[in-house]
């Protein structure tokens, strides 16, 4: 499914973010940066681990906040560690606003054209899929409504079925 949002379309498709063609994918970190469970182990185990050792010197960060690697092997050329969630491992609302609205912001200043995200803190952080996707769509349309934004394509890669039907049923909500 995908919507266009001024010059920028937002599309959600369910796959694995490892495997997508974008130029920066989204790690759902935490704020010490260590890439352990989850999406960000999946990105580790495919990328390798020079991606993991060149977040961690960049941390920690405070939780909300974006850094910037490269990223190894993957397809796409840069991964943005989102920092949703602290040593906790809990998140909000908050949280997951600010670490999306960062990501952009990386990404806007890396001059990036597209960029594809999971579904930030719906794992470990255990956040509802539903209240998640509202958050990120709406911080996603925010930014792009906000600005002149470079970002061509913002994509939304989901694992399975239910993380689908939970950001398709946002997005089908926005006026085209």
């Amino acid at each position: 499914m995908e919507r266009k949002r001024k010059s920028t379309l937002i599309r959600i498709v369910q796959g694995d973010i490892t495997e997508v063609d974008t130029d920066a994918v989204v790690n759902a970190a935490n704020n010490h940066l260590w890439m352990g469970a989850g999406v960000a182990g999946a990105i580790k185990r495919k990328g390798g681990v020079e991606i993991e050792r060149e977040a961690v010197a960049q941390g920690p960060i405070p939780v909300g906040e974006a850094v910037v690697t490269g990223a190894g092997k993957l397809r796409a050329r840069f991964v943005i560690h989102a920092a949703a969630m602290g040593q906790d491992l809990k998140t909000g609302e908050t949280e997951i606003r600010e670490a999306t609205r960062n990501s952009l912001l990386r990404a806007e200043e890396k001059g990036l054209r597209s960029i594809s995200f999971p579904a930030l803190g719906t794992g470990v952080g255990g956040f509802p899929l539903s209240d998640a996707a509202r958050v990120m769509i709406k911080a996603v349309c925010d930014h792009v409504d906000a600005q002149e934004s470079g970002l061509e394509e913002v994509e939304f890669v989901l694992f399975d079925a239910p993380a689908l039907a939970a950001f398709e049923k946002v997005l089908e909500g926005l006026a085209g």
